[in-house]
Parts: C-alpha cells; structure tokens; sequence
C-alpha cells in the first residue's frame, strides 16, 4: 500500500472515532436524546459519515454496519419512539460492533481488516440488527422494513412559471456526490503527477462548486483546493491527504448546512502558497507536556512550552469552555 493510501487510511480511522464518541454519548443517554431532534440528528449524520468513508476505501463491513446503524437512527429521527432497555441494549450491541470493526483497523499494521476477525463481528451481530429493526417496527407499529432497506426515489417538485409549470430538480445528496468525486480523485492520484493529470483534478474538484452556488465558505474551500492541486511544487504524496480530509469534512459540514463552520486549514493554505515541497502531514502523536496541579506552577509551565500565540489561543479556548460550562 503506497503512502498516500495509508495516510488516507489514518484520517478516515481518526475521523470514525470522532464519529463513534458521538454514537456513543447518544446511546448512553438515548431516553433523554430522543426529545432533542439535534442531538439524534447528530446520531444518525455521525453513522452516515463512517459509512461515506468506509465506501469511498472500500471497507465493505465497515460500510455495511455503519448502513444498518444510519437505517434505525433514520426510523428514531422521523418517527420518534419510548426508550426502554431493550431498545437502548439493542442499539449499543449494534454500536459495540462498528466500534470493533474500527479498532481492528486501527490496530492492524497493514491498514486492512483480517477476514477471520469481520467474520466473527458480522456473524455476531447480524441476528441484533434484525432484532433491533424488528422491535422498532413493534414499537412504531408501522411497516418500516421495506421503508429502510429501499433507496427512496427520487422526489420532483413542480412550481408555477409564468402561467406553465416547471419541474424542479430533485434535491442533491451532498455527500454521495462528495465521496463519488474523492474517489475519482484518489484513482487520479495513484496515476501519478502529470500536467494533464493535474488539470484533470482541478476540473473534477471545481465540478463540486456547482453543489451549493451560495454556500461562501464552501466555494472558498473548493476554490483553494483547486489551487492547491495546481500547484506544481506540491508532490502527490503530499497534497493528496490534504485535499481528501479537507473535503471530506466541508462535504459532511455542507451536507449539515453548516456552511458556516466550513473553514481553510493552515496546512492547505501552505500548499497553496508554497514555492518548495510540502512536508507530508505527521500522524506521530503531539508531545506531551507535564502541567503541575499549583497554579503558579502551571502557568511557568505554559509560558516555557507555548509561544505568545498559543497561549493567547489558550486562554481564549479556556475562557470558551468555562462559559459552555455555566450554561450548561
């Protein structure tokens, strides 16, 4: 597996934890979530977005139970139930098994699933999602089966045009449209750098502008990554992760109309501006500094480790959190 892939690979498994912690603070606490359409919202966008990345890497089972989770928080959303313990046991043991299948990636030193260990998790939990779908058809006492397991056709829309009807486009599914152009992308990378494969990207990623014509920051977004793909000093090797991970999470953001959110990171900015090769982004862990619990000490402590800027992000960041603290 060429490094590029790997460093791809190491996203999207920092990305599904991330994912997985909000699956999980969810269920923990499912008969209060429910009441809050957010929150369950956030359940069911988390689960939709392993499963985008485990397609677009073609990890199948991740793929797969990602799916089966996205379907039953898609029935909590649109048709909000009662929690009893049954439910909520049956959800996490769903959880328990996606979280499985990405710690065994995480764990692995090749970056792949060993087919013995997919196995075992599928065949474990293959008899509690049709348990959990079917209690949750009970409890609706509504026919859902064929509701979640089907792809919903596509809706047309029609609006009055000077005395003549027009037909309106279906809505856009932002993040299948988002990951099918990823992997175009990633069989472009893997060809190697040329001009004309250069030019190619650039084409395929200013296609995505057309998504959401007023979404500011996400044209901004697209419109950097083109640059930065353009930019000749950049080697595949490098840019590659960059652009992938910066898309993936803006598609996910826009996907949430959350456009507002959507932000250029400093290191696709260097690839933008750079007249040298970028340095690949590390994966190596942050070093570790030791805080003493005196305040005093503390403070010594930051000021040795932390440059002026740091700090003032610091205290701005602390100043955050406890002001999200008293409202809570």
């Amino acid at each position: 597996m060429d490094d590029n892939k790997q460093q791809i690979i190491h996203y999207f498994i920092e990305e599904a934890q991330e994912h997985l912690e909000t699956v999980e603070q969810g269920l923990l606490d499912l008969a209060e979530v429910i009441s809050d359409a957010e929150r369950v919202n956030e359940m069911f966008r988390a689960a939709h977005s392993i499963k985008g990345g485990a397609a677009m890497l073609g990890f199948e089972s991740i793929q797969a139970t990602a799916h089966h989770l996205e379907d039953c928080f898609k029935i909590l959303r649109d048709h909000p139930v009662p929690i009893d313990q049954k439910l909520e046991t049956l959800f996490l043991h769903g959880y328990d098994a996606l979280k499985a299948l990405v710690e065994e990636l995480a764990s692995s030193p090749t970056m792949s699933l060993r087919p013995e260990i997919v196995e075992d998790i599928l065949s474990g939990s293959a008899a509690n999602f049709v348990a959990l779908q079917e209690y949750l058809e009970e409890m609706l006492n509504i026919n859902t089966h064929d509701t979640v397991n089907r792809e919903v056709p596509a809706i047309t829309t029609t609006a009055s045009v000077g005395g003549g009807t027009a037909v309106m486009a279906p809505p856009i599914n932002v993040v299948a449209v988002v990951t099918a152009t990823l992997q175009q992308m990633l069989v472009l990378f893997k060809q190697g750098d040329s001009p004309t494969n250069r030019q190619q990207l650039v084409g395929i990623v200013q296609s995505l502008s057309t998504l959401k014509a007023d979404a500011t920051n996400w044209q901004a977004l697209v419109k950097a990554t083109g640059l930065a793909i353009a930019n000749p000093h950049n080697t595949y090797n490098a840019v590659a992760p960059i652009v992938i991970r910066e898309l993936k999470q803006a598609g996910d953001l826009l996907a949430a109309e959350r456009d507002r959110d959507i932000t250029i990171s400093g290191n696709l900015q260097q690839a933008i501006s750079t007249t040298a090769p970028v340095t690949p982004v590390s994966t190596a862990p942050a070093p570790q500094i030791t805080i003493p619990v005196d305040v005093r000490g503390a403070a010594q402590a930051i000021l040795q480790n932390f440059n002026r800027q740091q700090v003032t992000e610091l205290v701005v960041l602390l100043h955050r959190v406890i002001s999200n603290s008293k409202q809570n």
